[in-house]
Parts: C-alpha cells; structure tokens; sequence
C-alpha cells in the first residue's frame, strides 16, 4: 500500500452509522450497565471515541503500538519526561525548540531531571556525552529552527547500547516523510498543531510508541495528569490527516524553490534547509526521510536582530506569527518570538543568530511567495539606502 492510500484509509468509517466522516463524540461520560459495566468507556478524561480514533490512527501512520492524544505539544512532552526520575538526566538536541527547553530546564531540572546539550548531528557527539545516568535521548529531527538534520538509525543504536531511550520530535517532517520508529526509535512525539492539522486553527500533541508497554505507561500519564485533547480538536487533526500527504508534497516543493531562490540572493547570508546539497547531512536526510518538508531558515548578511525585524515585518503573503505547517505562509524571528526563552549565549551556540528568520512556507503559487521575499528585500535595501544618505 503506498503512503497516500495508508494516510486515508488509516482513517475508518464509523461502525455504528456508516458515517465516512469520524464522528465527534462530545460528551463528559457515560452511562453504565452496571458499576465498571460498560461499552468500554466509562469517563471522557480516560477514553473517548474520537480521540482513541485519532490515536489509532497516528499509531498506524508511524507504525507504532500504542498513540495517545493530549491537548497541546508541550503537554505531549511532559508526558515523556514524567517517564523519568529524580536523578535521571536527558541528553537532547542542541538546536530545540524553546518550549522543550524551557520545560527541561525551568521545570524538571528543579525537581532533578537534569539536561545534557549537544550536537546531534554527529552521532559520535552523542555518544561521548552519554553518562550513566542518561535515561532519554530527545532528538528533533529537523531541528527547530535551523533543521539540523540527525542519523536516527545510527543514534538508535547507541540507546539501544546504553538502555536509553530515544524520542524523536517528528514535528517538521510529520509520518508523510519520515517513520522514526522504523528507524529504531522508541517514541515519537508530534505537535499536531502542525503539519497533522494543517490549517492553523487547533492545539494538539500526540505521542507514539513503538512498544505496548511503554505505551500503556503513557496513556496512564495521560490520564492521570488530565492533559487530553478535545473530541472536537480529536476531529480536526482526523480531518487534516486526510490531506497531510498531498499537503507535505507541495510544502515541500515549494520550500526546494524558495530555498535556492535565497541561496542566490545577494542579501542572504547563509540558507538552511535539507534539500539543499550544501546542507550537512543532506545525504542523512534523503536516506531517511522522503523529502525535505516545509521550513526554510536563513540570515541575513546584515547579522542584526533589527535587520530581521525590519525584514519580517515588510513580507505581504508570509505572515508575522508564531507556529508552522499551516495552508498558509508564516515567518518569525526565532530568536525575539520561538527561542527567546533559550538564553542568547546558547542559542547563538546552537546557530540560531540574531538575524535568523524561518519560513513556513505555504500552499501559495511559490512564483508569488518567492516576488514576496524580493519585494521584502528590496524594500529592505531601499531603507538602508535612504537613511544612509547625508542629510
């Protein structure tokens, strides 16, 4: 079966009615036979149909065991870590998402989960940095926000060797590219705000596990800390699955165009996105993904946080917003918006500079994003040009 036909038909018709649409079960409980008596549902905080729906189906499409649903992305992280213990140390990824740090760091290192940075993209780098206390190895895959790619299969191993476990932030490339459990991991974890939903209007986070048990562990977090997701946000994320694959192709496609139209650009300092050949691991990235997603970062030679500024507040189709993987195109100024709770000294160390903008380009006629950037950039030299006049 291939990838577009799994993506659709992972979603079933309703058992009861038929329905082709999953439907959208919007009650609090359930009315039982008798005590612990019922159709297999008892309260909406433990189960609902259309979020067990959802994490089937997002269990199917990353060929794991077990899926569950939680009402935000970071909400999906928490529930990993809590996997953990006072003692326990994480070895993550360098180049990570600001939300993923704050929690570590602000959160969890207080209560003795400590964290260990370091750049994944040398497998060799995570090895070496591997003490006896490591217990979770976190991976974004691209990375947020300079898509730092990272060899899964190759990192996988080096958990397996030391009894890690190793968690992927599929987020960028969503299943439509990439499977991490196919690749050795043990859980994946998405922001389905993203890609899975598509159309920027919920909040959602889901995690997959490649074992049963280790799933089941989860769901027990889920549902004792209460962190669900809505049947009507549930529902949403069905729906933009159904579209994901033909979405992600052309997220893709216009983001190959976009980003060699800015490697050629005389304003440009450096483009980071993993379809390009100059990119480091490009050859990772092909091996194990089936295409190079939607994000585009890049700098600008005038290395400034005011010369960002300026640049993201002159775009007309990219919108100024937080977020990513919507129909339509956004940018943001990773390090004043997404990053800015990372201290500036690592967030620099990590290659997020000041002047670095990320595209999530859109499903627009790439010709009309690509004369949008142009636009932008020339409005951007004609203001240096005029203030650099003598008065």
């Amino acid at each position: 079966m291939s990838n577009a036909t799994q993506l659709i038909h992972s979603i079933p018709v309703d058992a009861l009615t038929g329905a082709i649409s999953v439907p959208i079960y919007q009650t609090s409980t359930y009315v039982q036979e008798a005590p612990g008596v019922n159709k297999g549902y008892d309260y909406a905080r433990t189960n609902n149909p259309t979020r067990a729906t959802l994490e089937t189906v997002i269990a199917q499409l990353e060929n794991g065991s077990v899926g569950v649903a939680f009402g935000s992305g970071l909400a999906a992280i928490d529930a990993v870590v809590k996997l953990l213990n006072a003692g326990d140390e994480i070895l993550a990824v360098d180049d990570i998402y600001g939300g993923a740090f704050r929690l570590f760091t602000h959160i969890y290192e207080k209560f003795g989960v400590k964290v260990n940075y370091v750049d994944t993209t040398d497998a060799e780098n995570v090895f070496n940095a591997i003490t006896s206390n490591t217990k979770l190895i976190w991976l974004e895959t691209p990375t947020n926000p300079t898509l730092k790619v990272s060899d899964i299969a190759a990192i996988a191993k080096i958990a397996r060797a030391h009894s890690c476990l190793l968690c992927v932030d599929n987020t960028f490339a969503s299943p439509a590219l990439q499977q991490p459990l196919t690749l050795g991991a043990d859980i994946v974890i998405h922001s389905a705000t993203k890609y899975l939903g598509g159309h920027s209007d919920l909040i959602a986070g889901l995690v997959v596990t490649k074992e049963k048990e280790l799933g089941e562990k989860i769901k027990f977090i889920q549902n004792a800390s209460g962190a669900i997701l809505a049947p009507f946000d549930s529902w949403l994320v069905i729906r933009g699955i159904e579209t994901l694959h033909l979405r992600v192709q052309q997220h893709s496609r216009n983001a190959q165009a976009i980003a060699e139209f800015l490697e050629t650009h005389p304003a440009v300092g450096k483009v980071y996105y993993p379809g390009l050949k100059t990119h480091r691991n490009h050859d990772i990235a092909q091996k194990q993904s089936r295409g190079f997603g939607g994000i585009v970062s890049f700098t600008l030679k005038n290395d400034t946080e005011q010369a960002a500024t300026a640049f993201v507040k002159s775009t007309r189709y990219f919108k100024l917003a937080e977020s990513l993987g919507g129909v339509k195109s956004l940018l943001c100024h990773p390090a004043q918006m997404t990053h800015k709770s990372i201290p500036a000294e690592k967030r620099k160390a990590a290659g997020v500079a000041d002047s670095l903008v990320r595209l999530s380009v859109g499903l627009e006629e790439v010709a009309d994003l690509i004369a949008d950037l142009e636009q932008a950039f020339a409005k951007r030299e004609q203001e240096i040009l005029v203030t650099s006049i003598p008065a």
